[in-house]
């Protein structure tokens, strides 16, 4: 009803009629048709865009991994035709032979590790004019500390202990001391003998010391940085 008179009106006011909506479909039914495509296109968007960015980090991720393993050719000098599953068999074989190296190396080299250790290994006996004293290999490897030495030269000075060679090494905080020892000249053979045990107690005790003081003097800073 109100459609033919707003159509009768127009045509009376000489305007031609507004088109009405196909079908015969009134008005107020097409603006609930508008929102709900544009709800449907939104979800197509998203997965759009999602496999977009997927695709973008996979092309990523790929050349990331062909710029690695160029690296790795160049670096084990093989073929820049190497397959993958020959390039990384061959990374880990090299990998073991340096892991070998590097113990080899640990071995007959004066390096400190990286936690506290102590070796004590009877030797041979030594001949002098004095009489025969049994000989000590020690390896004493543990934090550098200022007061280390000093209280080593007195620990062996209290077991009588003579130091026939001594060797150290520091690296990143650490220490190692390769001393070779033998009882001394005023010394019985029955406390050479005895000594190997006290000369490892004693170094503990001396590491352990050295362990507790560090603490203390962690604790001590800590404490002063948090009085400030």
């Amino acid at each position: 009803m109100y459609g033919g008179l707003s159509e009768s009106n127009a045509g009376d006011m000489g305007l031609s009629p507004a088109p009405g909506p196909p079908g015969g479909i009134p008005s107020y039914f097409m603006a609930s048709f508008y929102p709900m495509d544009m709800t449907m296109d939104a979800p197509l968007d998203r997965a759009l865009l999602a496999s977009k960015n997927h695709r973008e980090a996979e092309k990523r991720r790929r050349e990331r991994i062909k710029s690695h393993m160029d690296r790795l050719r160049t670096l084990l000098a093989c073929d820049p035709k190497t397959d993958k599953a020959s390039l990384l068999a061959k990374a880990v074989e090299h990998v073991r032979d340096l892991k070998q190296r590097t113990a080899e190396i640990a071995e007959t080299q004066l390096f400190p590790s990286e936690s506290d250790e102590i070796i004590v290994i009877p030797g041979d006996e030594l001949s002098s004019s004095d009489g025969r004293r049994l000989v000590y290999k020690a390896s004493l490897c543990c934090e550098d500390r200022s007061d280390l030495l000093p209280e080593l030269i007195d620990t062996l000075r209290a077991l009588r202990l003579k130091t026939l060679r001594a060797e150290m090494a520091t690296l990143g905080g650490r220490v190692r001391n390769v001393l070779v020892l033998a009882g001394d000249s005023e010394g019985h053979q029955e406390d050479d003998a005895g000594a190997g045990g006290f000369l490892k107690d004693a170094l503990k005790e001396l590491v352990d010391r050295r362990t507790v003081s560090g603490d203390r003097l962690k604790r001590r800073r800590t404490v002063d940085r948090d009085s400030l």
